[in-house]
């Protein structure tokens, strides 16, 4: 949980578990989180808000959000990146696809990939941002501004009472999934992401019309619920945290939940760290949702 908490305040882009001590900082004008030559990680590597330097053997996925990838050494599951580049040296091996949304591969020659390479350097902002977008060009202190988001704090508490009271045991098996496995969740969340965008923009360039437009609705609105979902999860998640290490006890689920609205809605009021703290929550929330298929902890496809 203490992980959780790293990510959702990111005092700095979300670090690699210590069970992967390979990772480090470099002493770089923007600090990336970095994998030397030699080093070995078994472990997801995540970033917010920085890139991410691969020299040594990066044995699962890497992602970054607001920040690139470079990789010299070895990846053996996916690549991910939202808005910034993916640089493979000539030496780069990467296990399996690499996708850069907002950005774009540069491939030296020599860098093999075992999968898809897909790059959409134009996605607009309007797709980028269906996790927590800016304030449309307006100052954090205009009272629109502050209007807005105290209206959307009141529209989450009132979700909170409407999700605890049709599915409140599913909302809190998916929090235990937040609880659990937060970095999991978050490039699980990523990549959910991902792909809905790229859905997305393949239905609205490619599908247009009477079949196009109903597609792209369903989309959104399964974007939009994984969303919901996903954050009431992680509002309880760390409600309950906070409950049992500050206060020492156990609150109800809704009164657990509503604590981890208001400080995360405290922290929506804070210039940039608080779009980073919503958007790292919204992909934890998102991942969760996902991975428990929400609470139901079922598989998405029977196989015969």
């Amino acid at each position: 949980m203490k992980a959780l908490l790293a990510s959702l305040l990111l005092l700095s882009a979300v670090p690699a578990p210590a069970a992967a001590p390979a990772a480090s900082s470099s002493s770089s004008d923007s600090v990336a989180l970095r994998l030397e030559a030699g080093s070995v990680t078994r472990e997801q590597l995540v970033a917010v808000g920085r890139d991410v330097v691969i020299e040594g053997e990066a044995l699962s996925d890497v992602a970054a959000l607001d920040g690139s990838v470079d990789v010299s050494g070895r990846v053996g599951g996916d690549v991910v990146v939202m808005r910034g580049d993916v640089r493979l040296a000539p030496t780069a091996r990467i296990g399996g696809d690499v996708f850069a949304m907002g950005g774009t591969i540069h491939a030296s020659p020599g860098a093999q990939a075992g999968g898809r390479m897909v790059s959409y350097p134009t996605a607009s902002n309007a797709w980028l941002t269906l996790l927590e977008g800016p304030s449309i060009g307006l100052g954090f202190t205009s009272p629109l501004v502050v209007g807005a988001k105290l209206a959307l704090l009141a529209a989450w508490a009132a979700l909170l009472l409407l999700f605890f009271a049709a599915s409140g045991r599913q909302v809190i098996d998916t929090a235990d999934g937040v609880r659990r496995e937060p970095f999991r969740s978050f490039f699980v969340g990523l990549t959910g992401v991902l792909a809905l965008v790229l859905t997305g923009l393949f239905f609205s360039a490619f599908a247009r019309g009477i079949a196009g437009v109903p597609l792209l609705i369903l989309v959104v609105i399964l974007a939009m619920v994984l969303k919901l979902w996903g954050m009431v999860a992680v509002f309880y998640a760390l409600g309950d945290w906070l409950a049992r290490k500050v206060f020492h006890r156990r609150f109800q689920p809704l009164t657990a939940a509503t604590l981890g609205l208001l400080v995360l809605g405290a922290l929506k009021f804070l210039p940039y760290l608080g779009l980073l703290a919503w958007t790292t929550a919204t992909l934890i929330g998102i991942g969760a949702s996902l991975s428990t298929k929400f609470g139901r902890r079922e598989p998405w496809f029977e196989l015969a």
